[in-house]
């Protein structure tokens, strides 16, 4: 042994071991003994579904080992958070140079904390707080970020809030993206950056009945929701006259996107991402979703609820019928089977018009997300900015 390596041998050095769970093996009958919300949330929010919402990879993978473990799931989504909010104190010492740093755990933490309140079916003080959280904890990544900004919009039903993310150099077009019955606007962002990136200013909103929107500001979904998105829509021509805009709905929203732009002149393209062509369809057999969109209408009664939903006619015609439209389907969608998307494609008031299908997607194909995000934002610009459909290759 030489002399240098004895010296290292005798050396000592701090050791910090960062604890985890670990992936755990979901097997029926480890999952099968968990309480009921626990097997429904692992069953509900899979893997791909919980980092095509913003959660890391590697927080969804330890969410889901405690959740198995026995921990509830609201408690090991919000004990993670809390974990990257301590980074975020760790990192401020550096000074700018943390500002990575910070701004990458903040909006882990935000992604946990929203996702830790998705089991919850009641708009309780608990949940209107977590999610206030939630937004003020992406407000500062924002801010630290300069990239995005909060911004609330004035509707005769109450106020609505979105994010908007500038488009990265300078702007061609702008665009109004929407979530559905769960997943909200900040749940969407890699889509508005998507987007920014391309020259289109994203406006990334909570329509009427979502996120802040609804628990912040009691603004429900009514048979007025054409008027709220109207008002979005005029946000974005006032402030960029004479630029196109276009409609991206995810799930439930892109029935809506659909409704909007065939009423809607100013929408010069829609994209679909997972709505159905007759949202008042969905039965009450299937439970928790349901009920989600009975909440989102502030009422406990299903019958109300539904009144509501046959206002969101998708299929409907309009002044704005012709409209280019782009279906985006997932073949293994547990939500939506592809007969409901042709019957979508086929029924909606425009003969410009096409389907793509990622064969192994599930809903919303968040199991494919940046090759989701880069086909609709292409197709998006092309489409407002009067060129070509993007070649799609297998």
């Amino acid at each position: 042994m030489s002399a240098q390596e004895k010296v290292a041998e005798g050396r000592t050095a701090p050791v910090v071991t960062l604890d985890f769970v670990g992936s755990r093996t979901e097997t029926e009958d480890a999952t099968s003994k968990l309480p009921v919300e626990s097997q429904a949330a692992l069953r509900q929010f899979s893997l791909e579904r919980m980092t095509g919402y913003g959660v890391d990879h590697a927080d969804a993978v330890e969410v889901r080992a405690r959740v198995v473990e026995g921990q509830d799931w609201r408690s090991a989504c919000t004990e993670l958070a809390e974990t990257c909010l301590r980074r975020v104190e760790g990192a401020t010492g550096l000074g700018h140079a943390g500002r990575p740093t910070r701004i990458a755990y903040l909006r882990r933490a935000s992604a946990l904390l929203r996702m830790s309140q998705m089991m919850m079916l009641s708009d309780t003080a608990e949940r209107r707080q977590i999610f206030a959280r939630a937004a003020a904890v992406y407000a500062q990544a924002a801010e630290l970020g300069a990239d995005r900004g909060r911004v609330t919009l004035e509707t005769d039903q109450g106020h609505m809030t979105g994010w908007l993310i500038p488009a990265c150099g300078t702007a061609v077009a702008s665009a109004v993206v929407i979530g559905g019955v769960e997943g909200w606007a900040m749940d969407f962002d890699s889509l508005g950056e998507a987007l920014a990136a391309r020259g289109v200013d994203a406006l990334m909103l909570d329509g009427p009945g979502q996120g802040e929107t609804r628990l912040t500001h009691g603004h429900h979904l009514t048979a007025h929701w054409g008027d709220a998105y109207g008002r979005a829509v005029d946000f974005l021509a006032e402030r960029s006259p004479g630029r196109p805009i276009g409609f991206v709905g995810n799930s439930m929203g892109g029935s809506f996107a659909m409704a909007v732009a065939a009423r809607e002149p100013r929408i010069r393209a829609c994209v679909d991402n997972g709505g159905i062509h007759a949202p008042w369809l969905v039965p009450p057999t299937m439970g928790t979703f349901f009920s989600k969109m009975v909440a989102a209408c502030g009422t406990r009664d299903p019958d109300r609820a539904m009144d509501v939903w046959r206002t969101v006619t998708p299929l409907a015609d309009g002044p704005n019928a012709g409209y280019p439209l782009l279906v985006v389907q997932g073949g293994q969608d547990p939500l939506v089977s592809m007969e409901l998307a042709q019957v979508l494609l086929r029924g909606a008031p425009t003969d410009d018009k096409r389907m793509v299908v990622f064969s192994d997607g599930n809903h919303c194909v968040y199991n494919h997300r940046h090759d989701r995000d880069a086909l609709v934002a292409d197709w998006t610009v092309a489409r407002l900015c009067g060129r070509p459909n993007p070649t799609i290759a297998n």
